[in-house]
C-alpha cells in the first residue's frame, strides 16, 4: 500500500510499502482519512531517534489519526462498517502488570505507532484493536478526530491536576500541548487559566479559548502576572507544557501554598528543582506520560461543544504533498498550530 516512509534522517518518500496485517477477531480494519504531524514525528525526521528509540530501518510515520472502518473482526460487536473513528495509537500487552492495574500507558511492552520498530499510520489502511478504537460524534470532523490524540495528553494532565471548581491554573508553553491543556483545564472547572509563551501569535490563539490570560514572558514577568490575577496568592495549579528547563525549575514560584505542579513537557536533560521550596509550600508534584482512559471523555466534550479544537487545525496538506507538509512542519509560521495530512 502507499505510505509516507522515513527512509533515513531527513529523507522521506511516498511509495508502496509491503506491510501485511492480519485482521484478528477483535480487530477492525480502518481506511485512514486524516493524520496529524506531531513533534515526535519531526524529531524522528530530523534526528532519527528519541532517546532509546532509534530508527534503524525505513519506518512509516504518523500516530494522530482518524478514518473509516471498512472491515470487522468476527467478534467485534460495537462497530459497523462505515463508522467514522479515531484510534488510540498505543497498544499495551493485555497481560502486563501495568495494564492489569489500569495504567496501560506505562506498560513497558506497549506498541506505539511510529515509535521504532513499530510502523505508524500514514498509509492507506491499518488494522487496530476495537478496544482502542472510538466512534466520532456526528458533529466532529475527521480533522478534529485526528486531534483527539494530543487532546488526550491535556485531558490526562487535567485529570492528574485534580481540579476543584474555580481553581486558577497557569500553563507554561502555548504550543499544541499547551493549548489542549488549557482547553482541558477550562472544561474541567478552572475559572481562569494564565498561559505563558514567547510568541504573540500563539498567545493570540489561546486567548480566544475562554477566560485565558496570555503572558508573553519576553515582556512581562510571569510571577508578577500571576500575583496580579490572584491577589498575590499564586496559582492553584501550575502545568508545564514547554519542556523548558527554566520554566520547569520556576514552577514552584508560581503556585500558592498547597498548590499542585504537573509536568507534561519533556526536557532534553535533567532539570534541577528547589526541593525545599516545594516542601515549604507542601506542593504536590505530578507528572504524566501519554494518557490512559481519556479518549471517551475527550470525544464527549468535543461532541457537546464544550471543547472546540477546530482553531488548532491551521495547515492541511494532501497525501501527495506529505513530504512538503513535513518540510513545512519543521519551520512553520508562528500562526501555525497543527499540520495535518489528508489521505482521502
Amino acid at each position: 500500500m502507499k505510505a509516507l516512509v522515513l527512509e533515513k534522517i531527513k529523507q522521506l518518500s511516498i511509495r508502496d510499502f509491503d506491510i501485511r496485517e492480519t485482521l484478528g477477531e477483535y480487530d477492525v480494519r480502518i481506511a485512514i482519512h486524516t493524520v496529524g504531524i506531531c513533534g515526535s514525528d519531526i524529531h524522528y525526521y530530523e534526528r532519527g531517534a528519541i532517546g532509546q528509540f532509534v530508527v534503524r530501518e525505513p519506518m512509516i510515520l504518523g500516530h494522530e489519526a482518524s478514518g473509516t472502518i471498512i472491515e470487522l473482526g468476527k467478534s467485534v460487536r460495537n462497530f459497523r462498517v462505515g463508522d467514522r473513528v479515531c484510534m488510540e495509537p498505543g497498544i499495551p500487552n493485555p497481560e502486563s502488570r501495568a495494564t492489569r492495574l489500569g495504567i496501560y500507558n506505562l506498560d513497558p511492552d506497549v506498541r506505539f505507532w511510529a515509535t521504532p520498530p513499530i510502523h505508524g499510520c500514514l498509509r492507506e489502511t491499518v488494522v487496530h484493536p476495537a478496544a482502542f478504537t472510538f466512534k466520532l460524534p456526528d458533529s466532529v470532523s475527521f480533522g478534529e478526530g485526528a486531534i483527539v490524540e494530543p487532546l488526550a495528553i491535556g485531558m490526562h494532565a487535567a485529570k492528574k491536576a485534580e481540579i476543584r471548581p474555580g481553581d486558577v491554573a497557569v500553563v507554561t508553553g502555548a504550543g499544541t500541548i499547551g493549548m489542549v491543556t488549557t482547553m482541558a483545564m477550562l472544561a474541567g472547572g478552572c475559572s481562569k487559566v494564565i498561559v505563558s509563551d514567547v510568541q504573540d501569535e500563539k498567545l493570540a490563539i489561546v486567548a480566544k479559548m475562554g477566560p485565558v490570560v496570555p503572558v508573553n514572558v519576553l515582556r512581562e514577568n510571569l510571577k508578577d502576572a500571576i500575583a496580579r490575577e490572584t491577589d498575590g496568592w499564586g496559582a492553584d495549579i501550575a502545568l508545564d507544557a514547554s519542556g523548558n528547563e527554566k520554566a520547569i525549575a520556576g514552577l514552584v514560584d508560581l503556585i500558592c501554598p498547597g498548590g499542585h505542579i504537573v509536568l507534561i513537557g519533556m526536557p532534553v536533560g535533567p532539570v534541577p528543582m528547589d526541593i525545599v521550596a516545594i516542601q515549604a509550600k507542601e506542593a504536590r508534584l505530578d507528572s504524566i506520560f501519554r494518557y490512559a482512559h481519556v479518549y471517551p471523555r475527550a470525544l464527549a466534550l468535543m461532541g457537546s461543544g464544550k471543547i472546540d479544537v477546530k482553531p488548532l487545525i491551521t495547515d492541511v496538506f494532501k497525501f501527495k504533498d506529505s513530504i512538503k507538509a513535513y518540510e513545512y512542519a519543521v519551520h512553520p509560521k508562528p500562526t501555525s498550530v497543527k499540520v495535518q495530512i489528508e489521505m482521502a
